[in-house]
C-alpha cells in the first residue's frame, strides 16, 4: 500500500513534504483536507476534523504521513524520517552541525512569517516594511552561512534543503526582488527549481502554486 501524506488543500507546512517526495520519485496519496466557509464567518474544518482521531496518531494533526506501521505528525519528524529513507540526511558530523544550526533558523523564519501573514503579531500592512527590513539582515546571514556550497549541509543535499526552499519561495511570492542583493541565495532557489523531478512536479496538475496559507491569512490565503 503507498504511503500516505494528509495535508490542507494549500502550500503551508506540507509543501516541503511534497516536494521531498516528488524528488524521490515516491508513489504516496496525496489526501488534501479543504477548508471551507462556515457559518458567522467561521470556517468549515470537518473535512479533517471527522478523521482526526483514526489514523492511530500519537499526536494527531497536518501533516501526517502514514507509511505502513510508521504513523508520523510534525513536519520536521516527517521530513527527517524520509531524509533518512531516502539518503538526504546528513552523513558527517560537519553536516549534521551545520543542519542542526540551519533547521533553528528555518523555525524562526516560518514563525515569523506565519505571525505575520495571519496579523498574529499586528496588522499586515502595517507590520510588513519592518518585517521585510528585519528579513533583509537574515537573508544576508543565511548568505554568508551558505557561501559557496551547493546545499547547506555542504556538497550533499538533505532534507532541510526542502524546507528552507520552500520557506524562500513563500518569502519571494509576498516580495520578488527580496533575494536580488543575496545573488547565491538567489542562485540556490534556482539550482533547486532547476533539479529533474522538482521541475517536472511544478510543471504538473499535482503541484500546488496557490494558496501559501489557509483562508483567514491576510497574505496568501483565498
Amino acid at each position: 500500500m503507498a504511503p500516505v501524506l494528509g495535508y490542507w488543500n494549500l502550500r503551508g507546512f506540507g509543501q516541503s513534504i511534497r516536494l521531498l517526495l516528488a524528488h524521490t520519485g515516491t508513489e504516496y496519496e496525496d489526501k488534501r483536507y479543504n477548508i471551507l466557509p462556515g457559518k458567522d464567518g467561521e470556517f468549515d474544518k470537518s473535512e479533517w476534523l471527522s478523521v482526526k482521531y483514526t489514523f492511530g496518531l500519537d499526536f494527531p494533526n497536518c501533516p501526517y504521513y502514514i507509511d505502513g506501521n510508521v504513523k508520523l505528525s510534525q513536519s520536521f519528524a516527517i521530513m527527517k524520517y524520509l531524509g533518512r529513507k531516502h539518503d538526504l540526511f546528513p552523513k558527517t558530523e560537519e553536516e549534521m552541525i551545520r543542519v542542526d544550526l540551519v533547521e533553528g533558523e528555518a523555525l524562526d523564519l516560518r514563525l515569523n512569517y506565519v505571525l505575520l501573514c495571519y496579523c498574529i503579531s499586528g496588522d499586515y500592512e502595517t507590520n510588513k516594511p519592518a518585517f521585510l527590513t528585519k528579513l533583509a539582515g537574515k537573508l544576508k546571514e543565511m548568505s554568508n552561512y551558505l557561501g559557496t556550497r551547493q546545499w547547506f549541509a555542504g556538497e550533499n543535499m538533505t532534507y532541510i534543503d526542502f524546507v528552507l526552499y520552500e520557506i524562500f519561495d513563500q518569502h519571494l511570492v509576498m516580495e520578488p526582488t527580496l533575494f536580488d542583493a543575496v545573488e547565491n541565495l538567489k542562485a540556490y532557489v534556482e539550482r533547486f527549481r532547476g533539479l529533474e523531478n522538482i521541475s517536472a512536479y511544478m510543471k504538473s496538475d499535482k503541484f500546488i502554486e496557490y494558496p501559501l496559507n489557509g483562508p483567514t491569512a491576510a497574505f496568501g490565503g483565498k
